[in-house]
């Protein structure tokens, strides 16, 4: 049985007040909250078993390599890639993206094609900006909707024979929005086209099977899903990884090195150059088994309620709107109370306690197709309760009685 006042006893930082009030913490789209698990295992790797991986010959080094290569083992599992070391450990999300950008550059030509969504985070667009620029490419954008979906038809009249790559994020990160990545990566694959799917938003409310949606590459990062920051991943099926240049040149992603010549390593190593962040890997793993030990589809279940719930609460309050109203969306409720700036409520709600986030998001072609500055984002993790909801909701009324 899920239960959630079991569960916030796992979040230290769940017991701190601000400003003299208890903290509640909706800005789980942001950065997700560290269990004490993760937390554990990252001082055990400072405390007992801290030194390089790979190379060393002596008992730390093959424990942590050890520990290291067991976290890579527990990412593919949990993605379901068919092999480990068709996943790369990088810094986060938009570190993932910018190494399948960079690869791909030595792969298209001036006339080529590319297509991201409206719904994007930054990182999942100026990445291909540039590579536009270097290529002499064509971006393309899939348009969105006025309820935060995209325009499918419009996407399907976008592919043709010159479309090399499509990018789309499995979750907005701005408004909630699940986008139909199944139907993207069909519809790309018949052009034959390749695929990213940004899953940085996605991951700790779903858990994403990479064979069975044949997606090229996938990328996420571990602070979304009760890990640290710094860490991420991204997945790529190997016959598109071994067409990728390296990305970056160094110490572990060579097999041969001379004045003459260098020959690279093999997956995942090719990838991945220099000491790695040892401990963010390992805690990745931790925080992978933390949130399976919970189970995904009960982490669904109990957030749709959240969100229900907030909704619902919500819209009681005179003159708020919600902006991404689609029937499939993960936990997180993007609103403006009239004509009230975000950044002014979003200012009062700290002073009460409540953590939210204000502004664009990073997704600043969103608020545009609005019109608006900004939105107020309350996002909600499976350590949530209806009780800060109410906390929230108190704390909107009060704000808007102050500012209008």
């Amino acid at each position: 049985m899920f239960n959630v006042d079991k569960i916030r006893k796992d979040f230290p930082i769940l017991k701190r007040n601000v400003h003299g009030k208890s903290l509640v913490y909706f800005d789980n789209a942001a950065t997700s909250q560290t269990p004490q698990v993760v937390i554990d295992a990252i001082v055990d790797y400072y405390t007992n078993y801290n030194a390089n991986i790979h190379r060393g010959v002596h008992t730390l080094s093959q424990e942590a390599t050890d520990k290291y290569e067991e976290a890579r083992i527990k990412i593919q599992q949990h993605f379901n890639a068919k092999e480990a070391y068709e996943i790369i450990f990088t810094s986060g999300t938009t570190h993932s993206i910018n190494m399948v950008a960079s690869g791909f550059a030595s792969l298209l030509q001036e006339g080529d094609e590319i297509i991201v969504s409206a719904l994007e985070h930054h990182s999942n667009i100026v990445p291909w900006q540039m590579l536009c620029e270097k290529t002499n490419a064509v971006l393309k954008v899939i348009p969105m909707q006025l309820d935060g979906t995209l325009d499918m038809d419009t996407y399907h009249q976008l592919l043709n024979e010159n479309t090399k790559l499509v990018f789309c994020n499995h979750v907005s990160n701005a408004l909630g929005t699940i986008n139909p990545i199944e139907e993207i990566i069909d519809a790309a694959h018949k052009v034959n086209a390749a695929v990213l799917i940004d899953g940085a938003q996605a991951t700790p409310h779903i858990k994403p099977d990479v064979q069975a949606l044949n997606v090229d590459f996938y990328v996420a990062s571990a602070h979304k899903l009760c890990g640290p920051t710094g860490q991420g991943m991204l997945y790529g099926k190997q016959e598109w990884l071994e067409k990728l240049p390296p990305y970056q040149g160094g110490g572990e992603m060579i097999a041969t090195v001379s004045f003459e010549k260098t020959t690279y390593a093999g997956l995942p190593h090719k990838f991945e150059a220099g000491t790695p962040n040892i401990c963010g890997g390992i805690a990745f793993g931790a925080a992978i088994d933390y949130m399976n030990s919970i189970g995904f589809d009960t982490i669904a279940d109990y957030e749709n309620e959240l969100l229900e719930y907030g909704t619902q609460e919500l819209l009681k309050i005179e003159d708020l709107k919600i902006f991404g109203t689609s029937k499939d969306k993960t936990a997180v409720i993007s609103f403006n109370v009239g004509n009230i700036h975000p950044y002014d409520i979003g200012a009062i709600l700290d002073k009460l306690g409540v953590a939210v986030r204000t502004g664009h998001h990073c997704a600043q072609p969103i608020m545009d197709f609005y019109q608006i500055p900004g939105t107020i984002r309350a996002s909600f993790s499976f350590y949530n309760t209806k009780e800060e909801i109410d906390v929230l909701v108190k704390g909107v009324k009060r704000a808007q009685m102050m500012l209008s």
